[in-house]
């Protein structure tokens, strides 16, 4: 059986935490199962080798899919390929688990979904499956958008969405989709343990900027103006507390710029850690005192672990995620004063004892839920 894992990469380290999450699982349930990953910029031929992945060739170019042509390659050509250079085709493809985050909705372009749309299609007709694991999906308002949405979700093996909004978004396409759910994040069953390099970061105020905060994407305009200026304040107000603080790169070259801007602003400046790998990552995230994150799989890992995080967002997913663990109080608004910036910031690094109890248990029921959600997708997998 051959998987490929869509939507991962390794520079931004959500999306290869979500790889490592799946490939753990994998291990654990199909054994024997192969995977491939499909090229692209941010996920380089030495990466994907590395973790014994196949390489899958696309033939995509904006709305033009000519994938179809791989149906005039004999079958003796193709294991050929695959066996003596590791190269591998949609043909070949036996399940796609779509991990993609948050790709699918207004905020994209259509053409991304139509290619989704009509690869599923096919699947569905070759009798192969394709799962959306636990994502944002939506809105859906465009014309062209609802009607490749609603070719894709409903073509789907398994569609699950990541909080409530989601799942409403693909509902108004078919209310009664039985394979249609909602499940939390995933990666929060992944539990690294921390390098010895890191371990000098244990109980620091970790500190996750994202770029996509002053990007067109974000349409709050405030925080284009004022983003920079409101981590300095809370990182300057840490270090007057006698915190430690450090600046974590979450997403490398696209952040990069970012958390050096940030540093440069200090009067103090503290220490930029770049962990290689997104294990590294989450787990200098676990031993953290507390977490301020732009980046939302940053949200995750601290909450996940039961490590207070405050958050600044640039979509709905941070609001729904935040709700889940009982930590909307610890949302920022692009319009914060300093009085609050403190508030929230002694209430992330002096946690009230009932609210922490609470924070842990969210963490332990969303692992389960997460369990839950590998039951359906492996037996989805064997099924037939």
């Amino acid at each position: 059986m051959l998987i490929e894992i869509k939507g991962v990469q390794f520079v931004n380290k959500g999306a290869e935490l979500m790889l490592y999450a799946i490939l753990e699982q994998l291990k654990i349930h199909l054994p024997d199962a192969e995977v491939c990953l499909a090229h692209n910029v941010n996920s380089p031929y030495s990466e994907r080798s590395a973790i014994g992945a196949f390489q899958k060739v696309n033939l995509r170019k904006n709305v033009f899919d000519f994938s179809f042509l791989f149906s005039f390659l004999p079958i003796k050509t193709r294991h050929y390929f695959k066996h003596r250079f590791g190269i591998v085709t949609e043909l070949d493809v036996d399940v796609v688990l779509d991990a993609s985050g948050f790709s699918y909705g207004d905020q994209w372009s259509d053409v991304v979904l139509q290619q989704v749309a009509n690869e599923i299609t096919r699947f569905k007709k070759a009798n192969k499956k394709y799962i959306f694991m636990p994502q944002s999906l939506g809105p859906f308002t465009r014309d062209k958008n609802k009607r490749y949405a609603h070719q894709a979700f409903s073509n789907a093996s398994l569609v699950f969405a990541r909080e409530k909004p989601s799942l409403e978004h693909i509902k108004q396409f078919d209310s009664e989709n039985t394979n249609l759910f909602m499940a939390p994040d995933f990666t929060n069953l992944v539990c690294p343990l921390a390098d010895g390099k890191f371990l000098k970061y244990k109980n620091h105020l970790i500190v996750i900027p994202n770029s996509k905060m002053l990007s067109s994407k974000n349409k709050d305009i405030d925080w284009k103006t004022n983003y920079v200026e409101v981590i300095k304040t809370l990182i300057e107000k840490a270090l007057s507390l006698g915190e430690q603080v450090v600046i974590l790169n979450h997403s490398g070259k696209d952040d990069g710029p970012l958390c050096k801007a940030i540093q440069n602003e200090l009067s103090v400046p503290c220490d930029i850690v770049e962990p290689v790998t997104a294990l590294e990552v989450k787990a200098v995230i676990g031993n953290a005192k507390a977490v301020v994150s732009s980046r939302f799989h940053g949200c995750v890992s601290a909450l996940s672990q039961g490590v207070p995080c405050i958050a600044t967002g640039w979509s709905h997913k941070y609001l729904e995620l935040f709700k889940e663990y009982n930590s909307e109080h610890l949302l920022l608004d692009s319009k914060s004063s300093n009085t609050l910036l403190f508030e929230l910031l002694n209430a992330a690094l002096n946690p009230e004892p009932q609210w922490l109890e609470s924070l842990n248990y969210n963490a332990t029921d969303y692992k389960k839920q997460s369990q839950d959600m590998w039951g359906k997708v492996i037996a989805t997998i064997k099924s037939n």
